[in-house]
């Protein structure tokens, strides 16, 4: 087997770290925008979120949820009316207390006195709060509930510790907020929130990922009861891939959100809020990404097929072009994963190998190569971005008809679409361990920085409390969190890791992005 040349000049395996950075710079996804914390996202890497955002939207939508917009400035005294929720954001805050800006006399700017606002407006970094003050005039009689409702927006949070995707001061969501009845209504919309981005995540960016509960530790700021999806990546860390939250009555206490029972009498509503961001791409890269660049799961992919005329900037070029066009044209005809397959013809100048691995390091499905020897033939060169390589290493060209390619491309986009989905379904299953039972198994465990460590699956008798607090400093000096209870785990049957006392449930531990 001859080696094989990647096109990254680092491995997953020497270094995660930097291997993420350069999928993203290969790939064209995004680059840094000169603000401290922020991306650029390029046209690949928006067209990806553009397509996460269509799939979810449709499924927001079909729920009967409601899009609407709020402003991206909140007064102050909003949080501050929320105590614990004030206090889970104040540290990323970014506020606004000037609206004007004067000479300094040296050349610079600096804000005008005279200028103050006479109340600080906080950068929204979520809108539990100012749309709890929308509801409360929105809600006055049972017959206004379920209120249902969703923004697409961006969001800041000023983080001390940024990498792009998975922790940027800017980046975009959407954020559902939901007024309810009772407790049943509310929990069975955060449920299904839930189970929307579970069944988006698996079956549409071929992300597996374990839904559960979050511990008291980890919940959002206010909330009661927080879910999660929880993302495997291939260095066996953790990605939360999405939330969902109950609220209680807190915020409705808050801002005032009240309705007339059926017997007139005044009741709190229950509300919940849930969202993803640009968060799934980073999780995305990571889930799929190999030694030469990003592999983009067909649902998600802005193009999923590609054609390469093999261009000559001769006369013959005009028959070849034409040639790919009827190619192009037959393919959009076609119907796959529930779409009109995503074509592009790229006539962009250049040498086709150059370009060929231009769109491999981006990651398009499925790569077709077409020269003036292949139009003569009615042939089409075939390159499948999950199968990039043969076992002798090299590249795994199929050359077909190009009616036969045609016929077979909504099956080939499928096939794809699942080998990636269980390829990183097998890693997940294969490297979460149970039957560790003490806490100096677990430190053991996650001992050797050089081994693939997963998660592992124990058992805990939910501690509460100081008790609580304990178990998350013993975590976090081995540099770990609890992910989630995982929605049908196996009833506990032993002692709890940490306290020794009898367990209640299972969770899964693990280092984490």
């Amino acid at each position: 087997m001859s080696a094989i040349r990647h096109a990254l000049s680092v491995k997953r395996a020497d270094d995660f770290a930097q291997w993420y950075q350069e999928v993203i710079s290969a790939a064209d996804l995004a680059e840094e925008s000169g603000v401290r914390g922020c991306m650029v996202i390029k046209p690949w890497g928006y067209g990806i979120w553009e397509r996460i955002q269509r799939l979810m939207d449709d499924r927001i939508k079909a729920a009967g949820v409601q899009n609407c917009y709020f402003p991206i400035f909140i007064p102050l005294s909003n949080f501050e009316r929320e105590a614990e929720h004030v206090e889970g954001f104040a540290k990323e805050m970014a506020v606004v207390t000037h609206h004007r800006l004067i000479a300094d006399g040296k050349g610079g700017l600096v804000p005008d006195p005279e200028a103050k606002l006479e109340e600080p407006l906080v950068v929204r970094p979520t809108s539990e709060t100012i749309i709890g003050d929308a509801m409360a005039r929105w809600v006055q009689s049972w017959r206004d509930l379920p209120l249902l409702t969703n923004q697409w927006a961006n969001v800041v949070r000023w983080e001390m510790r940024t990498r792009m995707f998975l922790r940027t001061s800017e980046f975009l969501w959407q954020e559902g907020h939901t007024a309810h009845e009772n407790r049943d209504s509310a929990m069975e919309e955060t449920k299904r929130a839930l189970e929307m981005y579970r069944a988006c995540a698996e079956d549409q960016l071929a992300l597996p990922v374990i839904a559960g509960e979050k511990p008291e530790n980890e919940r959002f700021p206010g909330a009661e009861e927080t879910w999660s999806i929880e993302a495997m990546m291939q260095d066996g860390k953790a990605l939360q891939a999405g939330t969902s939250h109950y609220l209680g009555t807190n915020f409705a206490e808050a801002a005032g959100i009240r309705y007339q029972d059926r017997e007139g009498s005044q009741q709190f509503c229950h509300t919940t809020s849930w969202g993803v961001s640009t968060r799934l791409i980073g999780g995305v890269i990571m889930t799929h990404g190999d030694d030469d660049g990003l592999r983009v799961p067909p649902a998600i992919a802005p193009y999923q097929i590609v054609i390469l005329p093999m261009l000559r900037e001769d006369d013959g070029d005009a028959a070849l072009l034409a040639y790919c066009e009827e190619l192009r044209s037959a393919l959009v005809g076609q119907q796959a994963l529930g779409e009109a397959v995503r074509v592009l013809l790229d006539k962009t100048p250049g040498k086709a190998a150059a370009k060929r691995w231009d769109w491999v390091r981006k990651g398009a499905p499925i790569i077709v190569e077409v020269g003036p020897r292949d139009m003569a033939d009615g042939k089409v060169a075939v390159l499948r971005r999950d199968k990039l390589w043969t076992e002798q290493g090299k590249s795994a060209f199929a050359f077909t008809a190009r009616d036969e390619f045609t016929a077979a491309a909504a099956m080939i986009l499928a096939q794809i679409q699942s080998s990636l989905y269980e390829e990183a379904k097998a890693r997940r299953d294969a490297n979460i361990t149970r039957g560790v039972t003490s806490l100096d198994d677990l430190a053991a465990f996650y001992s050797d920085d050089a081994r693939y460590p997963g998660w592992v699956e124990v058992q805990w008798s939910k501690p509460t409390g100081e008790a609580l607090d304990k178990v998350v400093e013993q975590l976090k000096a081995l540099k770990l969190t609890i992910r989630n209870v995982p929605i049908g785990a196996e009833p506990a049957d032993g002692s709890c890791i940490f306290t020794g006392g009898k367990a209640v449930e299972r969770i899964l531990i693990a280092r984490a992005y």
